[in-house]
């Protein structure tokens, strides 16, 4: 099915966001990621002096991967009416990437995106270039993975190497039984011979 976004995506992909209906209070921009920075200090000399938000999303299967976005909030600096300061300028920045590329760090722009920048490193493993400090945020320093991303392993990497044992379910025991100890001997030798054979 071809994009129905304006232009095109490569790889003729639907563009989720321009499927939604109109959001009457946000604009929804696409930027690509030689443009990003440029396009962002630009909309910050504009007057979207505030980020509220920066996430990622992962669709897998779509070209480009991975949309970064960029919640951007534009105050009246001037005397306003109330009506005015009741409905500010919202943008959305979109910037798709695929997997392995970098962003550069808007962090000397908005001081607000330091944790969320670390937040989107942790749990989809998008590099931001220029951060001071881009470690894990949530996940232990030493997880395997990027959890968010839709091709993890849906029980983590760690326990999908672990063998998962085919007894062990409650619809197989009655209600009331009591634990015997040899669900756990027999799950601990299946871990043995899984062990034994790789």
């Amino acid at each position: 099915m071809p994009s129905t976004q304006q232009p095109p995506i490569a790889g003729a992909a639907i563009d989720p966001p321009s499927l939604r209906p109109p959001i009457d209070d946000a604009l929804i921009e696409r930027v690509t990621p030689q443009a990003l920075l440029a396009r962002l200090t630009a909309l910050r000399a504009e007057g979207f002096t505030m980020l509220l938000d920066l996430a990622a999303v992962d669709y897998l299967g779509r070209t480009p991967r991975f949309d970064v976005v960029y919640h951007l909030l534009k105050m009246p600096t001037a005397a306003a009416t109330v009506a005015q300061i009741g409905t500010p300028a919202r943008l959305r920045v979109l910037c798709g990437i695929e997997n392995g590329e970098h962003l550069p760090t808007v962090t000397h722009l908005w001081r607000s995106a330091d944790w969320a920048e670390r937040e989107v490193f942790d749990l989809f493993g998008i590099i931001f270039d220029g951060h001071a400090d881009l470690r894990r945020i949530q996940m232990p320093h030493d997880w395997e993975g990027y959890p968010l991303r839709k091709d993890y392993p849906l029980r983590g990497p760690a326990r999908e190497r672990a063998p998962r044992p085919a007894f062990a379910l409650k619809s197989n025991v009655q209600a009331g039984t009591p634990p015997t100890g040899r669900t756990l001997e027999a799950l601990q030798e299946q871990v043995k011979k899984a062990g034994e054979s790789q």
